[in-house]
């Protein structure tokens, strides 16, 4: 303006477009007589933020409003503390300032008490009371850092942290479980020893740049950078020994991916830093154009097939219309969340309550399903669109502990790890889950007809898991009736490569680069082989008596430029097949040597006929369903039943 404030912010180079530079401001700012930021305009022209101060105390904000939303308003009491918040459109809160507390009761009638300590910005809250009564506690060292929590059941969680840096160095949970973390002298995280005894590991050179993770089960990712000052890696080498290259931009963006088989990916901005185009191999593209606001407008593929998007005001998605024209809207209310949407004519609504919990849902027929919360917004009660009545109760931490369902009750139990042990329905013993001492799950076990059912779960010393068994016993003597167990290795690169079944010859998958399936065995003998386009996609499958070179069979596929699949050929032309997509990607016709299935679909997308065509065959069934979706009787033998 005058010299003294920002006014707009103009674009007066740009090396990437020195030719094209913007007619208009990046940003614009309002300012008040008295020098308070009034509004932000975007690139658009589009006021985003309104500012609305008191007449009488210079720099005390009373109102903010966003672009397409309602105002919020403040008031303040005589010391300039915000004493109410008033939203028209969701919770509105009051403020209390006493001696070391702050309650906070919101539009609900809800209200939470803070409870604080210390001064001269030590000020901490030790002490929270909860809307539904409970009570946890927090504790804090001199420095003002967390070191404990305590939860509303009365248990604590203990932070360690160095003395000079403040990183936290162990936390103890309830259970006594201990996860430690180590540093480097620059203050980055070098090691997690997790309480199974289990590390991961990062490491870093001299600038400080991460150039290896490892992982708990020991893989490592390694990463290289092209020059000493580049701060994003150049390259990333996993445990299987692939290397992917990755070139950017100077503003940080991803301008190609190579994968570990040399087909690359490229990315294409434009100068908002807005990505515009993605090229893949195979000729495949996709093409992203925005609006001046910098909202997604359209994605359009090679074949120029387009869906658009729309919006209102406040930047909610209003509307998406797919290549074959047809629309789907959704609706909001003044503070963007959705209230409906409309599909093909049909329309599903949501009601919400003042802190934007749904409380009904009312789908295409007109059927309600109604929703109930306690203090702290848990689900307690559902109203199902079948009539049915479910309710929830949880325990102080927030731990679901019994749910009902007409009549049938369901107890959960936990240990002290939160981790759940087992669980009752109408008194009876319904599951039962154990863990070893690293925390891993061992054994899930129920009874059915009278015989205790299990599987048992084997790990390795990486924590990958190396066998299943099931099991099925006597529940009274323990007596093993009946079992099955199959393992599982991995190679030297951590991949999981082998499954062996009871009294089963091994099943053995082979892998290239990080881990595409080029092929299975059978005992050391070849069932499987597959050849692979430059986008890992099946085109080639040998099968039968020996797989490679004496393959019995072969299956070809090909795909259409947008990468859907557009032909299956085997060498017995029987059983050859031809796809066929619309515009909107849906299968519409399976085409083989003997017959064609042609699939129809309504507005709303949902699949509405199946005509089979043969020679001396014309069937078509239709898959009549209501409003909501729910499939309905044959219409033809049941003509009384309605079609959407």
């Amino acid at each position: 303006d005058s010299g003294i404030r920002l006014s707009a912010v103009w674009l007066m180079h740009d090396p990437e477009y020195p030719e094209n530079l913007p007619a208009a401001p990046l940003v614009c700012y309002d300012w008040t007589p008295r020098g308070e930021l009034a509004a932000v305009y975007d690139r658009s022209g589009t006021q985003m933020r309104h500012f609305t101060y008191d007449d009488k105390y210079r720099g005390r904000m009373v109102g903010h409003r966003y672009a397409g939303r309602p105002e919020m308003r403040y008031r303040y009491d005589d010391a300039g503390r915000v004493v109410e918040q008033l939203n028209p459109a969701g919770l509105s809160y009051r403020y209390q300032y006493e001696q070391d507390r702050i309650t906070v009761t919101d539009s609900l009638n809800r209200r939470e008490v803070l409870h604080t300590e210390g001064g001269a910005g030590l000020k901490r809250v030790v002490k929270k009371e909860l809307a539904d009564g409970s009570v946890t506690h927090s504790g804090y060292d001199a420095a003002g850092r967390l070191t404990a929590q305590t939860d509303a059941a009365g248990r604590r969680t203990e932070y360690g942290l160095n003395v000079v840096s403040g990183d936290i160095t162990d936390i103890t949970t309830p259970d006594g479980r201990e996860t430690k973390f180590y540093y480097n002298d620059g203050n980055q995280l070098t090691a997690v020893v997790s309480p199974d005894g289990l590390e991961s590991r990062r490491a870093y050179d001299e600038p400080g740049r991460l150039v290896s993770e490892t992982s708990r089960s020991g893989d490592v990712i390694r990463y290289a950078y092209d020059n000493p000052h580049s701060e994003l890696p150049a390259t990333t080498t996993d445990a299987t020994g692939s290397t992917r290259q990755m070139t950017w931009s100077r503003y940080g963006q991803l301008l190609a991916f190579t994968d570990c088989s040399g087909y690359q990916t490229r990315y294409e901005y434009d100068r908002f830093g807005q990505m515009t185009a993605v090229h893949r191999e195979e000729g495949i593209s996709l093409y992203r154009h925005y609006d001046n606001r910098g909202r997604l407008t359209s994605v359009k593929d090679a074949q120029g097939r387009e869906t658009q998007y729309e919006y209102n005001a406040a930047g909610d998605l209003t509307a998406v219309i797919t290549p074959d024209g047809n629309r789907s809207e959704t609706q909001y209310d003044a503070w963007g969340k959705a209230v409906s949407t409309t599909q093909g004519g049909l329309t599903r609504s949501m009601e919400y309550d003042a802190a934007g919990r749904v409380i009904s849902l009312t789908n295409e027929n007109g059927s309600h399903s109604d929703f109930s919360y306690d203090a702290l917004d848990r689900l307690v009660q559902q109203g199902g669109f079948d009539g049915r009545t479910q309710r929830y109760h949880y325990d102080l931490t927030g731990k679901l502990t019994q749910s009902e369902d007409e009549g049938l009750v369901t107890l959960w139990y936990y240990d002290e790890s939160d981790r759940i042990t087992h669980r009752t329905v109408n008194g009876e013993p319904a599951e039962q889950w154990q863990y070893d001492d690293h925390g891993w799950l061992t054994d899930i076990s129920h009874l059915s007809e009278g015989h205790r059912v299990a599987v048992h779960y084997g790990y390795d010393d990486k924590g990958r898991l190396t066998g299943e068994r099931q099991t099925v016993e006597n529940p009274e003597t323990g007596e093993l009736l009946w079992q099955h167990e199959t393992k599982h290795a991995y190679n030297e690169q951590g991949l999981a490569n082998r499954v062996t079944p009871d009294s089963l010859p091994p099943v053995e998958w082979l892998t290239y680069g990080s881990g595409y399936l080029a092929g299975m065995k059978l005992g050391g003998t070849p069932l499987v082989e597959y050849t692979r386009d430059r986008l890992h996609r099946e085109t080639v499958r040998s099968f039968g008596s020996m797989a490679g070179s004496n393959a019995a069979y072969e299956l070809t596929s090909t795909y259409t430029p947008a990468g859907q699949l557009q032909s299956q050929h085997l060498n017995s032309l029987v059983y050859d097949r031809d796809y066929g997509w619309n515009d909107n990607g849906d299968l519409v016709r399976i085409s083989g040597p003997r017959q064609t299935r042609e699939y129809g679909y309504s507005a709303t997308g949902r699949l509405e006929s199946v005509r089979t065509l043969a020679p001396d065959l014309d069937i078509r069934i239709p898959y009549a369903t209501d409003p909501a979706g729910n499939r309905l009787p044959d219409p033809e033998l049941h003509p009384d039943s309605t079609l959407t």
